[in-house]
């Protein structure tokens, strides 16, 4: 496998795979959006598009980052978010970086969104592929986010099948810039619980692909193929 780790800006061409990676918090919500229920996550590009998508649609779910903002259900938070009842519904997610990221790579022909909790699920996808290269955006901190790189490189190592301990990676991401900003209420929309549950490692079985739908890019659940018995894992 040939892994690339670049920032949204450094993408110069469309992948053939991308994995999008925000641990904090984006691609955790998402992946607690799916474990309470949701059908799909509508991926907008603006705040703007989200609000016009919600009013068009009044039983989607809206969220994006920091504040409770008029309009919007939900906060990108997963404390926040993972008492909510959200079966069968269609959320619409607007980030500051990682649904830029999803957005930006499109038009590549497989698409993932990953954090820490369905980190093996996107590892096991990515090996079912077998030898494709793949290109890791890397989306918090213009490309420099240490939580969102250590994921990424925590995913890339699973996905050749090598054993890997997960303990540096998450020890990374635990003290990272973006960590200590939400421990310390620098960013709005926070739950106490949102660091400790962004570095819970394979919460959830299911990969996330997105894919353009009806104009939109969508995100869904995926489940991810089983190792082969005698696998190394």
């Amino acid at each position: 496998m040939d892994a690339h780790f670049l920032a949204i800006d450094d993408l110069a061409e469309v992948p053939t795979v991308a994995v999008v990676v925000d641990v904090m918090r984006a691609f955790t919500v998402a992946a607690w959006a799916f474990a309470r229920g949701a059908e799909k996550i509508v991926l907008a590009e603006s705040l703007d598009e989200a609000l016009e998508l919600k009013a068009r649609h009044p039983a989607w779910v809206a969220l994006k980052d920091g504040p409770p903002s008029a309009g919007f259900d939900h906060v990108n938070s997963p404390g926040l978010l993972r008492s909510a009842d959200l079966g069968g519904r269609t959320l619409v997610q607007k980030t500051t970086a990682g649904t830029v990221g999803a957005l930006a790579v499109k038009e590549a022909s497989l698409v993932l969104c990953a954090s820490f909790a369905v980190a093996e699920a996107t590892a096991r996808l990515l090996r079912s592929r077998g030898g494709d290269s793949i290109t890791f955006v890397v989306t918090g901190e213009d490309g420099r986010a240490e939580e969102d790189l250590a994921c990424a490189q925590y995913i890339a190592r699973r996905a050749t099948g090598a054993r890997t301990d997960a303990a540096p990676f998450l020890h990374r991401a635990r003290t990272s810039r973006a960590a200590a900003e939400l421990a310390e209420g620098v960013r709005r929309g926070v739950h106490p619980d949102d660091v400790a549950l962004c570095l819970e490692l394979d919460r959830f079985p299911f990969a996330m692909v997105a894919s353009p739908e009806d104009s939109l890019m969508v995100l869904r659940p995926h489940s991810a193929p089983s190792p082969a018995p005698g696998a190394s894992v």
